[in-house]
């Protein structure tokens, strides 16, 4: 099999057939060298990639390099030298291949690694970034907090003096050694290879990415990495006495194995439901929100939080209505809660870079666009992004009111029990679901409610009180008096 000793998952076939991302993308030998150079400082800006020269953009054929005089190829060699400044570590690379004529040829592989403290300018004094698949010149402000990014400390390349390799999962080491075509060999020249390992006064240690990545007992040393499930009851979160969470659970776990305890739980929490399918006109059942949308939100939150904010961690809060994210630390870089459709920027490409290893690609390349997408084919609100105190990101997902009723249904119901409410007749259970979604409520709301006469409504309430779901507040007596859930 063909393919690259730098980075084993380019293989042959994966670059003549895969979408351009992120880490690589193609171009044609007949390309005027210049014309490429912007991709090289973008690279580098970002969280390193590769740039192929010799397979068309096009038409994915293999072209081959053998066809370009000497002097040319001189110049992509160069690429790096003469456009670039400071010139970011790269390392050049030559793969044998067949071209599409069937004759022997060689394609070059530029392997631009990520800048983590510096800004990379071009020559003509351009800053450039590679988004998602897209090459992109930076202006203006955009310019100074990247460079703001850049000149800050980066919390995953910090050494950790108290962990060693022992403590790190043998299983998921193994499986990553598998996944980047590198099983057999030294665990430590893997993790030195992708900067998860560093030396300090002549001796290695682990970074911080390396142990949230791939610790065993990972709240040993990190107790904030961390997801939190909270569902509450009703549409608001309320404490003391009147506190409505009816499921909390944490998962502690290393990075690589977080997202899937998680979705793992979350998706057995969230509902399911008869609706009408607008594409087919037949009732199917369908999921309170689409997976893709809650599952790229965890997705991005474990990928780009800030880890150095100690007792934090990342909540997935359930309401009757919706569903909300928070992680902690604001937007990286240059991504705002107005750009983010078509901005990203990696806060950690290190661990970004293992997790798209390790085939969470999917989530970090299709990203916040396909959330909008998928909820607007649920018919649902667009997603809502906040920055709370600019502490942290909080994606909102709000399910419809079709689906609000019939989590209310669900919730009153479980409030009473099945025996008690298979007692009650459909307006006794429509005022019910009215009562358990307020504080307090008039009987005239109620009768308004059902369209019913005072003395049917008046009756219905004195058996929901003598079942003892429902009691009163204040003297009966009094035109003020309200009912409320017991």
């Amino acid at each position: 099999m063909i393919k690259s000793v730098i980075n084993p998952m380019l293989t042959l076939e994966y670059m003549t057939t895969k979408k351009e991302n992120k880490f690589f993308d193609r171009k044609s030998v007949k390309v005027k060298p210049s014309d490429i150079a912007p991709w090289i400082p973008a690279f580098a800006n970002a969280e390193g990639g590769t740039l192929i020269i010799g397979i068309s953009d096009k038409t994915m054929k293999v072209e081959g390099i053998n066809s370009c005089d000497d002097e040319k190829l001189n110049l992509f060699l160069n690429l790096v030298k003469d456009y670039c400044r400071p010139m970011p570590a790269y390392k050049e690379e030559f793969l044998d291949v067949i071209n599409y004529k069937g004759e022997k040829d060689r394609i070059l592989l530029l392997h631009i690694f990520p800048s983590v403290d510096r800004v990379i300018y071009m020559t003509n004094d351009t800053v450039w970034l590679r988004i998602g698949d897209k090459t992109r010149e930076l202006r203006g402000e955009d310019i100074k907090l990247l460079e703001y990014e850049k000149g800050s400390r980066h919390y995953e390349d910090e050494i950790n003096e108290d962990a060693e390799i022992d403590d790190l999962d043998k299983e998921l080491i193994e499986e990553y050694k598998s996944r980047i075509g590198a099983v057999g060999v030294d665990t430590a020249q893997i993790l030195r290879g992708r900067g998860l390992m560093k030396r300090k006064n002549g001796k290695d240690y682990l970074t911080n990415a390396a142990i949230l990545l791939f610790a065993e007992n990972v709240a040993q040393f990190y107790p904030n990495c961390r997801v939190r499930f909270l569902r509450y009851m009703g549409t608001e979160e309320k404490v003391g006495t009147e506190m409505n969470v009816v499921k909390d659970k944490s998962f502690e776990e290393p990075i690589l194995k977080l997202i899937g305890k998680a979705k793992e739980f979350i998706k057995d929490q969230l509902r399911e439901f008869n609706a009408l399918d607008p594409n087919t006109g037949r009732f199917s059942v369908i999921p309170e929100y689409p997976e893709f949308a809650w599952l790229e939100g965890i997705v991005n939150a474990v990928a780009h939080r800030e880890y150095g904010m100690e007792g934090k961690y990342i909540k997935v809060a359930m309401f009757d209505d919706r569903l909300e994210i928070d992680s902690p630390g604001k937007l990286p870089n240059i991504v705002t809660v107005d750009n983010i459709r078509t901005t990203s920027f990696s806060r950690n490409p290190r661990i970004a870079r293992v997790m798209t290893d390790f085939e969470h690609v999917r989530e970090l390349n299709e990203g916040v666009k396909r959330i909008y997408s998928d909820m607007a084919e649920f018919f649902l609100d667009a997603p809502i992004y906040t920055e709370p105190g600019k502490q942290g990101v909080k994606l909102i997902l709000k399910n419809n009111i079709m689906m609000r009723s019939t989590r209310q249904k669900e919730s009153a119901r479980d409030e009473i029990g099945e025996e008690i409410w298979n007692q009650l007749d459909s307006d006794e259970q429509k005022m019910l679901i009215f009562i358990s979604t307020r504080k307090e409520v008039k009987a005239e709301e109620l009768a308004n409610l059902i369209q019913k006469t005072k003395r049917t409504v008046n009756n219905k309430i004195n058996k929901l009180i003598e079942l003892d779901v429902i009691k009163l507040n204040g003297n009966k007596y009094d035109n003020t008096h309200t009912y409320s859930l017991r």
